[in-house]
């Protein structure tokens, strides 16, 4: 009994520097990337708005949703970006999150034709390797909350693609506290990712973004 407990704090203590050393790392390297102001962050041809649900459970607000929204319509009113990918799960049927913020940017006045989704951003990886893969962009803008920025950015980086990030206004940490949890741990997942250099789930066809080319949906592939 003696031993199975000493070798459960090793490896609680192992679990506790791997999570502190991975959300160091990203954060750490990433933070000359970010940008929270509209003035300061250099142009891009393309931004692309990480995926979240537009809703929560019993149909309340998800303010991370709005926020992103608010920050893509700010950035391309100010000329910041030229073209929006919107990056999501669609995995089902009943579950679009490329077309409902599509459907918000077009609310905020956004021209349908400078949208363009990704209907296989099922995970922050998958939005930031497609970018390359897909749309045939090496250089371009990440839209979402700083801690996801950061960790969206750390993926690029390790990419070798040209990024930086415009942080959307953060929710509170009541309202985000778990959301801010996993967090931590989907960090330490991206230093495993990357060192096994995981590939997205779904390829597809190239998509020209700027030239009017029929845009593809994930689960047709």
């Amino acid at each position: 009994m003696k031993k199975i407990i000493k070798y459960g704090l090793y490896l609680v203590c192992i679990l506790i520097l791997t999570t502190w050393f991975a959300n160091y790392r990203v954060t750490k390297t990433t933070k000359e990337q970010l940008y929270n102001s509209v003035s300061e962050i250099p142009h891009n041809k393309v931004g692309v708005v990480l995926g979240t649900t537009k809703l929560l459970a019993g149909g309340f607000v998800n303010y991370y949703f709005t926020y992103r929204i608010d920050a893509t319509v700010a950035l391309y009113k100010a000329g910041k970006i030229d073209y929006i990918v919107v990056s999501g799960d669609h995995s089902r049927n009943d579950y679009n999150e490329p077309k409902d913020m599509e459907q918000a940017l077009i609310e905020h006045g956004i021209p349908k034709e400078k949208i363009y989704l990704d209907y296989a951003g099922l995970r922050t990886l998958d939005s930031v390797y497609r970018m390359k893969a897909i749309f045939g962009q090496d250089s371009f803008t990440i839209i979402s909350q700083p801690f996801h920025n950061e960790r969206a950015v750390y993926i690029a980086n390790h990419l070798d693609l040209k990024t930086v990030a415009y942080n959307a206004k953060d929710v509170s940490r009541n309202y985000g506290f778990k959301t801010m949890l996993r967090e931590k741990f989907a960090r330490v997942k991206v230093l495993l990712d990357n060192l096994i250099n995981k590939k997205p789930k779904y390829l597809g066809d190239p998509v020209i973004i700027g030239e009017g080319v029929i845009q593809e949906r994930a689960q047709d592939k």
